[in-house]
């Protein structure tokens, strides 16, 4: 009974738009979208490069990369908060306490997770995608297009899991955001601060939406993974390389 009457009461502030409550929902979406937007195209360009390319040290970031997939968030946001702060070297830039600085921790975050996924699958595609795309003449450029379109569901999984991520991550959000009351203040760190304090119902109604997104990010990670296997089957789909009327290879 106890805590039946905050979790309807949660409800009801939902369902009512509570002002408070739906502010930090959208600071929580804004920022996240936001960082994934930025952080997608280089962790996915970086994947690319390290999955398709030979270099000196490249196993070294390839390691680097699979190590940052652990990486405490909280130890990243100390990392910022050093580099930001007034005695940092980038205190002049005043973005200490932002909603710039939490996306910039989120980018951070989110960066290396697209990008090991995005290793991952490109690895796992058919080598003769590529080959055959050279040989058509296509560019580096369009050979590249041409083999992540191959494995796009692998990448839409790997935005989904680096967005699921950061948007319930806590400790970078707290130390660069300051966790200000309608500017910086996230779901995560409204959730902290409000059981904290007591405040049940907001941190229950918080973590409801939390709860449903991470629900929709699943939800749609699982159908992307379906549909890829789905396209897999159908003519050995990523696994295949599409033929002309004349029966080459042809770049798509």
């Amino acid at each position: 009974m106890g805590l039946l009457e905050p979790t309807l009461e949660a409800l009801r502030r939902l369902a009512g738009l509570d002002p408070a409550l739906w502010t930090v929902i959208g600071v929580s979406m804004q920022v996240s979208l936001a960082a994934m937007a930025i952080a997608t195209p280089f962790a996915v360009g970086a994947g690319y490069l390290l999955a398709m390319t030979r270099f000196p040290g490249r196993r070294l970031l390839v390691v680097l990369v699979q190590s940052l997939l652990s990486f405490p968030t909280v130890v990243v946001g100390l990392l910022l908060y050093l580099l930001l702060s007034r005695q940092g070297p980038f205190g002049a830039w005043q973005l200490l306490f932002t909603r710039e600085a939490m996306a910039i921790g989120q980018v951070v975050i989110a960066f290396p997770i697209v990008c090991a996924f995005t290793l991952a699958a490109v690895q796992a595609a058919d080598p003769r995608l590529h080959e055959a795309a050279r040989l058509l003449g296509a560019s580096p450029l369009r050979a590249a297009f041409t083999v992540l379109r191959e494995v796009r569901f692998a990448l839409v999984a790997a935005v989904l899991s680096g967005f699921g991520r950061v948007v319930s991550e806590v400790g970078c959000a707290l130390l660069v955001g300051g966790n200000i009351a309608g500017h910086t203040r996230s779901i995560p760190t409204a959730i902290a601060l409000e059981t904290s304090k007591g405040a049940f119902t907001e941190g229950i109604a918080l973590g409801i939406v939390l709860m449903v997104v991470a629900l929709a990010v699943n939800v749609a990670l699982a159908f992307s993974q379906g549909a890829g296997q789905g396209a897999a089957a159908g003519g050995h789909g990523s696994r295949s390389v599409a033929r002309d009327a004349a029966g080459r290879p042809a770049v798509p």
